[in-house]
């Protein structure tokens, strides 16, 4: 029942869109007096509802007619820009090559975007938020649900752009407005021109195949620049991590070997007169490493909520100062990740490139975190922790991370009921409303 459902549905919004590019405005008014007309004159004896729809139908018919004679020829460049973000408008630029000899007027561009109608696993695994809060039959049949993924999988607007006059053998730019709805990837895989017909009902389309994607990046909320506790910690190879702003590299003593120490630094006068290995040890390398922990373990009806949980992450990552430090991201997908930014070694953008692209995690428990975590304690020097929930497993990686002195500072995110048991001492983040308590 459920894949009969799904092909239905699938069956229906892509009738949907095949009437979208082809009507327009008209078109679709005369579509809804053909149908009036056609319930109005099923008796033909008592109503003369029959002459109009005799007359709309023609009109359509050869409105549709006229729009297969389309001798158009065209290319296109589209230039995107390198990112954007989430509810920002933004204008990219568009270059139309009119490749015939002839002046062409009336014709709206339309972008073409990756198919968002979500697959039968999407559609059966995915829970809409507030789907509990649904009548039987919506619960059962789905649609709403369905109707929320493509919306969900769109991943932007892209109003019609009506074109200037376009000279022949000539190409002209024109700007077009996009508004991203999500984070990720947005797919185009090309842009169609379309005329209308002489009476102004169907558009004959012009489809020129142009692939590229665009990467929007989270939704940053503004947020006053984090002061985070902590004191230098030692570094291994931390010269190289290093970047010319900050400390020199000023020599500072001389410790026993460690596992990771590079060879140039072995003092070997020491190392002779002792009987074990001796390293040379820089200023350089200590410094400051925070952490940035990011809870991705969310249900599936969670959806809301974890995407919450990324935008408050990458603004912190945008407010955190990182001239002079390193802020790990961590959190857990396929496998455990930890990506690094500050003093050289890569700035915030490449975190919030990795924050676009994060997914929730459903196949591993909380704890691979709360390893990957512990295992890294002794490099950082304070740590700044995103969650879903304040549950037992959660509670216990922070009070192991006070434990062991690193300063930590935790943000739950969620909705109100949930937030209530979370003590006041804890930054709590309603979903919607974007404020601490």
């Amino acid at each position: 029942m459920k894949r009969l459902l799904h092909r239905w549905f699938s069956s229906f919004s892509a009738f949907q869109y095949r009437l979208d590019r082809r009507f327009t405005r008209a078109g679709f008014l005369a579509l809804s007096v053909l149908g009036a007309a056609g319930v109005i004159g099923l008796d033909t004896n008592r109503t003369v509802g029959y002459q109009v729809l005799t007359l709309v139908l023609a009109l359509l018919v050869i409105s549709a007619a006229s729009s297969l004679v389309f001798r158009g020829r065209f290319a296109a460049r589209r230039a995107l820009p390198r990112f954007a973000s989430v509810g920002v408008p933004l204008a990219y630029r568009v270059a139309i090559d009119n490749q015939t000899s002839r002046r062409q007027e009336g014709l709206v561009l339309l972008e073409e975007l990756a198919d968002p109608r979500p697959s039968f696993e999407e559609f059966t695994t995915a829970r809409e938020p507030g789907e509990e809060r649904r009548n039987w039959f919506d619960r059962k049949v789905g649609y709403p649900r369905w109707a929320w993924l493509v919306t969900q999988k769109r991943g932007a607007v892209v109003p019609p752009r009506p074109l200037p006059p376009l000279a022949p053998s000539a190409e002209t730019d024109v700007t077009v407005e996009l508004t991203p709805l999500r984070r990720g990837h947005v797919r185009f895989t090309g842009l169609t021109i379309a005329r209308p017909d002489p009476l102004g009902l169907v558009h004959a389309l012009k489809t020129i195949r142009l692939p590229q994607s665009l990467l929007v990046l989270p939704r940053r909320y503004p947020m006053a620049q984090i002061q985070l506790g902590g004191y230098r910690k030692y570094q291994p190879g931390g010269v190289a991590l290093a970047s010319s702003v900050g400390d020199s590299e000023e020599f500072m003593s001389l410790r026993d070997y460690r596992s990771g120490d590079p060879m140039r630094r072995i003092h070997w006068r020491s190392w002779a007169k002792v009987g074990r290995p001796v390293v040379r040890e820089y200023q350089d390398e200590f410094f400051v490493r925070h952490a940035l922990v990011l809870d991705t373990f969310a249900a599936p009806e969670a959806h809301m909520v974890f995407e919450e949980a990324v935008s408050v992450a990458a603004s912190i990552a945008v407010s955190v100062a990182t001239q002079e430090s390193l802020l790990d991201l961590m959190f857990v997908g396929p496998e455990t990740y930890c990506f690094t930014a500050g003093r050289g070694v890569g700035n915030t953008d490449r975190l919030l490139e990795v924050l676009a692209c994060v997914s929730a995690c459903h196949d591993k428990p909380f704890r691979a975190l709360h390893r990957a975590v512990i295992d890294r304690h002794d490099a950082l020097s304070s740590c700044v922790c995103v969650l879903l929930a304040w549950d037992e497993p959660r509670q216990e990686l922070v009070r192991h991370l006070e434990a062991l002195g690193t300063p930590t500072r935790v943000f739950v995110v969620g909705e109100r009921g949930a937030l209530e048991r979370v003590p006041p001492h804890i930054h709590r983040l309603e979903v919607g409303r974007r404020s601490a308590d």
